[in-house]
């Protein structure tokens, strides 16, 4: 039986740290039900501590790289799933995803304070997405 993985799309604003992480989580943990993507309406570059905090978990995605939704443009998804803090700013829209879901986690990269308090940040946020991917993707919702 060949079945097709399903297509996921984690959104945020910057593509930077919260949608990588989810990214390149879901692609090691369950890549092979689910193709990941992440894109933001305005990509900069996967924050250093983003790296640093999944290869503590033996995943890399220093090969990843931060894209616009307009590399998506059009092209239809199982599953988007924005990943920002709606206080922080207004979260992206994807409209060619057969569903949609919000799961709001705090930008990291916004945490002011010592080097310490910053990685604890991206650890803390990393986390969150780890456990909420476990338990929404594990369970079959993804699917």
């Amino acid at each position: 039986m060949n079945e097709r993985k399903k297509t996921i799309l984690f959104i945020c604003t910057h593509n930077a740290a919260r949608s990588q992480m989810a990214e390149g989580y879901l692609r090691a943990r369950y890549g092979d039900r689910f193709d990941a993507f992440s894109a933001g309406n305005k990509p900069t570059e996967i924050h250093p501590a983003a790296i640093a905090v999944m290869e503590e978990l033996g995943i890399d995605i220093s090969a990843q790289r931060s894209k616009g939704l307009a590399e998506f443009m059009g092209q239809a998804m199982d599953v988007a799933v924005t990943v920002c803090d709606a206080e922080g700013g207004t979260c992206p829209m994807f409209p060619w995803a057969r569903e949609t879901f919000h799961a709001v986690f705090p930008d990291p990269a916004a945490v002011e304070g010592g080097e310490g308090e910053v990685f604890g940040a991206f650890q803390h946020v990393r986390d969150a997405i780890v456990s909420w991917i476990d338990s929404f993707f594990s369970a079959g919702e993804g699917e």
